[in-house]
């Protein structure tokens, strides 16, 4: 019997969006430990993460079942314009690494550029991409606005939507 990729079974992701203070401490921990383990341990870059931006942000965290345990499988933080950027920004974008190839990551920006725009109707979105990543943020509208430069020891473009 072949097995199509619509045979497959892909579980459900639980969206949820919450301003920091609705977070409760299990959630802010599942956030922090998986910013560090994306941002800080797999891609070997040590930066502050504690930017002092997570107070004003909204926050779309995508939970799935991992074996029989709620995991946070995918995260984004979204910003007013203003508070990083004259444009509202999305940014720590990540899909844990047990969810990837699954289009989750598809999703979960798509869920974010939504969200987004409801919230700062006519507002353009700025997010710094590693550049790795220009021709998926590419995909869903963006626009390279910087040369190529260095972050924390990796390559990053601005881009706009």
């Amino acid at each position: 019997m072949t097995m199509h990729p619509s045979d497959i079974d892909i579980p459900a992701t639980d969206w949820q969006w919450r301003r920091f203070d609705d977070l409760s401490g299990a959630e802010v921990y599942a956030v922090l430990a998986q910013r560090q383990q994306v941002f800080v341990l797999e891609q070997q870059c040590l930066y502050n993460d504690f930017d002092g931006l997570d107070q004003a942000a909204f926050h779309l965290l995508g939970w799935r079942d991992d074996g029989g345990t709620r995991a946070l499988a995918a995260y984004l933080r979204v910003l007013a314009p203003g508070a990083k950027y004259a444009e509202m920004s999305i940014g720590r974008v990540l899909t844990a690494q047990a969810f990837r190839g699954t289009g989750l990551g598809r999703e979960l920006l798509a869920q974010g550029i939504a969200h987004a725009e409801r919230q700062f109707p006519g507002q353009r979105i700025r997010i710094g991409a590693q550049h790795y990543l220009e021709a998926f943020y590419a995909s869903f509208g963006f626009q390279t606005v910087t040369p190529p430069y260095d972050e924390d020891g990796i390559v990053h473009v601005d881009m706009l939507r």
